[in-house]
């Protein structure tokens, strides 16, 4: 059976080339997982079908990463399928269960970095980073939010989806809001150029026009990730992070979980005093 799928294979690169379209690099993606698949992987028949038990083939690259391994999985599927569709052999695969990808994130800025940019900045600019990091908002947000939405001791934040949630003014924030407003006089919202509400771009410029200048390359996106960060590794709840950052689900929270224990594993490698030695 395995000499009948070899003598496919390159059928199959030329039909992914001439008939699809694929570009050369991508052929020879695929030409080295089939070639890695038949090299590790079972083959038998059994009740009329082909068995392709890709399972020693998984064990074989469970050191690459999560991505190389989904690309190679699915080179295979799309092998298995060219088999059955234009050369009507029948394959049950064995061994492909889906991995899923963890979900790439800018990473946290370290907190001392965020206090020594603050202690440049002038009131504009640490009002704006503090509404980004003491609150979590996303840059957004923050251009929509108008007076009217600070009430006191909260804040109405207007989300995607039109979703609105309340969140907590720290004291010390409370208080940078009220010396801004008394300095600009804004009108109607609490950034503005002008007559006109600053937009995203504009927020954005500031933002990491000051961190630059630090000699630190941030965005805002860095900031709202690094105040879900910074809490969950203090002890707060993923529940209570997950409200405050407007998630519809704690899933989408749990990413930031993931990746800071990731950190707590590096930092235990670099202190503990048994690591190092032969």
């Amino acid at each position: 059976m395995k000499e009948k799928l070899l003598n496919h294979t390159e059928d199959f690169l030329d039909y992914l080339f001439d008939v699809r379209g694929y570009s050369e690099h991508s052929i020879i993606t695929y030409e080295i997982a089939l070639r890695q698949m038949m090299e590790e992987s079972h083959f038998y028949e059994e009740d009329g079908f082909h068995i392709l038990d890709i399972t020693p083939f998984r064990f074989s690259i469970v050191k690459n990463s999560k991505k190389t391994i989904v690309k190679k999985l699915s080179a295979i599927r799309s092998f298995v399928k060219y088999l059955e569709e234009q050369c009507h052999i029948p394959v049950q695969l064995l061994g492909d269960e889906t991995i899923k990808v963890p979900q790439s994130l800018p990473k946290p800025i370290e907190e001392t970095y965020i206090t020594e940019v603050l202690a440049e900045a002038n009131l504009e600019e640490k009002l704006l980073i503090s509404m980004l990091y003491g609150l979590g908002l996303r840059i957004s947000e923050l251009a929509a939010l108008k007076l009217e939405d600070i009430r006191g001791k909260w804040i109405q934040i207007h989300g995607k989806g039109k979703k609105v949630r309340e969140l907590p003014l720290l004291d010390e924030l409370q208080q940078l809001i009220t010396q801004y407003r008394k300095q600009t006089h804004p009108k109607k919202y609490l950034f503005e150029k002008g007559n006109a509400p600053m937009n995203v771009a504009q927020l954005r410029y500031i933002m990491t026009k000051l961190f630059k200048a630090a000699g630190i390359k941030a965005t805002p996106h860095q900031l709202r990730h690094s105040f879900a960060t910074h809490l969950l590794n203090n002890g707060a709840r993923i529940a209570d992070v997950s409200e405050l950052l407007g998630h519809e689900t704690m899933a989408t929270t749990q990413v930031y979980t993931k990746l800071g224990s990731v950190k707590k594993m590096q930092e235990y490698m670099k202190a503990h005093p048994l690591v190092g030695e032969e």
